[in-house]
């Protein structure tokens, strides 16, 4: 079992990979295979919030770039790979600020509102 601060630098090498994907294109799937391994290890600890945010980003990422390269027949694709990018970057930086603030990740704020939204349920 790895300290805390063992599994705080694997975190920090795999945030770094995933930046290094804008140039080399292979390295988030290297951290996506990391994030997977140490998922466990990292579990019930505040650190277990970054690899769920790594994790997230890799497959909502992956699938907005796919689907803006497929769409960039009709031009909308560059906007939507475009703005895959613009929030792809937004959560590497959040995520690297509070790793390094040695904070969990907080929830969307859009979680939050749409949880207060939602309506509850009347008494019967």
């Amino acid at each position: 079992m790895e300290t805390s601060e063992d599994l705080k630098q694997y975190n920090l090498i795999s945030y770094i990979l995933y930046i290094l994907g804008f140039f080399l294109g292979v390295t988030p799937f290297i951290a996506i295979i990391m994030n997977y391994i140490k998922r466990d290890e990292m579990r019930g600890t505040w650190l277990e919030s970054h690899v769920d945010w790594q994790i997230k980003t890799f497959w909502v990422s992956l699938l907005g770039y796919i689907v803006g390269g497929l769409l960039t027949m009709i031009l909308i694709g560059f906007l939507i790979i475009f703005l895959v990018f613009i929030w792809h970057i937004y959560r590497l930086v959040k995520g690297m600020i509070a790793l390094n603030n040695n904070q969990p990740i907080q929830a969307e704020v859009i979680v939050e509102v749409v949880s207060m939204l939602r309506p509850c349920n009347p008494p019967l």
